[in-house]
């Protein structure tokens, strides 16, 4: 039986909306331990407190990956009395010193949320931190920077931890609309799906494919992204677009300094066009201004014209350190760099337009159909349901 105390940080400050919040955080927890068993989970004065018949390491490894929880600990749960606390800060102390037997110095972190408890939480600090040098006398109290921080947490039961994972943070699944991200398969586009995400949003996702400009392989990984994505939001459709044909007409009748944004721009067409069906109120991208030659100012305007949809760009103003340290935290990071291109990385023309306008552009794409292009493409697309694989550790963000 493992039980985790789970803190939550901007919900506490929804108002009236919070329950809304609340509740839909608790229904996310349930969802990411059902593989697990069937969890106890409710909210306790300002936490929520979970408790399952698993593995702690495996249930730990789901939670962390909800959004919303900031951060959890596992906890013995017991009676608001100092005998039985005393009795759970010894067991947890020495469960620690038994993995981490180096450790030599401690500090008591008392936080009393439940003021009718007789004692003050610096006096509950104090008679705890004297037992635990009376049973493990190699340990020095140390108030800064100590080897060990037993946790106490005083609610309507006391809980002691000796541990804090990390947590996404953000707001849970499912508070924040719908929205569709253009997933390329590179190192980019993934984080700024989770990003999304992780301000409440349901992710449906699109990808451009073009066999045999790009191989089973490069659907594969993209495959996997999503596979990532969904141990994070518990599921997400994915669209694989056809788009062999649309290529081929642009590498046709398009000069080489313009095909990258034609391209973009019949991207954006097609996800506006498939964003009804997913209920999105918004498409996702994972352009940075300046990062590549589409992604200057005048670029990104341009490939902006054909849709009225807001685009979300959560990595606009992030530089590639930041993007690749974030894709290795959440895990899609050794997928991003497998060596299989996307259809756009195949096509970048020696010297690409960096500031282009909004005329030359629809003066290349003068000679396509593009209606036609874009209903061919559609038509000829296939919508996957994907699902989180067996949820492995990553390191925390």
């Amino acid at each position: 039986m493992a039980t985790f105390l789970l803190r939550y940080g901007e919900i506490a400050l929804k108002g009236q909306n919070q329950g809304f919040f609340l509740d839909t955080l608790v229904r996310n927890v349930h969802r990411a331990l059902a593989p697990l068993g069937r969890p106890s989970v409710e909210a306790v004065f300002g936490r929520i407190l979970v408790t399952i018949d698993a593995a702690p390491d495996d249930a730990a490894e789901r939670l962390r990956r909800v959004f919303g929880i900031v951060s959890l600990s596992a906890v013995d749960a017991v009676p608001l009395e100092l005998d039985a606390l005393t009795a759970a800060v010894i067991r947890r102390t020495g469960a620690w010193l038994a993995r981490r037997p180096e450790t030599l110095t401690f500090k008591v972190d008392t936080r009393r949320a439940d003021k009718a408890f007789p004692h003050s939480s610096m006096e509950v600090s104090s008679q705890i931190g004297g037992a635990v040098q009376r049973a493990f006398p190699q340990l020095r109290a140390r108030m800064r920077n100590p080897d060990l921080t037993i946790r106490i947490e005083l609610r309507d039961r006391a809980y002691v931890a000796t541990d804090v994972l990390s947590g996404p943070g953000g707001l849970p699944t499912g508070t924040g609309g719908r929205v569709l991200a253009l997933i390329s398969g590179g190192i980019d586009s993934p984080v700024a799906a989770w990003l999304t995400a992780r301000r409440g949003a349901r992710l449906a996702a699109a990808h451009f494919h073009s066999f045999p400009f790009t191989s089973d392989r490069a659907k594969e990984k993209v495959l996997d992204l999503c596979r990532v994505l969904a141990s994070y939001t518990g599921g997400l459709p994915l669209w694989i677009v056809h788009f062999t044909e649309i290529q081929r007409a642009i590498q046709r009748a398009v000069p080489d300094a313009l095909r990258v944004l034609v391209m973009r721009r019949m991207m954006m067409r097609i996800a506006a066009a498939l964003a009804p069906r997913e209920q999105a109120l918004a498409l996702v991208t994972g352009e940075s201004i300046g990062q590549v030659a589409s992604q200057t100012l005048e670029a990104i305007a341009v490939i902006n014209e054909p849709v009225s949809l807001p685009v979300l760009r959560p990595l606009i103003g992030a530089d590639k350190t930041e993007i690749v340290a974030r894709a290795e935290a959440i895990g899609t990071y050794p997928i991003s760099i497998r060596p299989y291109d996307d259809c756009c990385s195949l096509f970048v023309p020696a010297h690409p337009r960096t500031q282009p306008t909004s005329a030359e552009v629809e003066a290349a794409e003068a000679g396509l159909d593009l209606d036609a292009l874009a209903a061919e493409a559609l038509e000829r697309s296939e919508r996957l349901d994907i699902r989180a694989p067996e949820i492995v550790a990553v390191t925390p963000a």
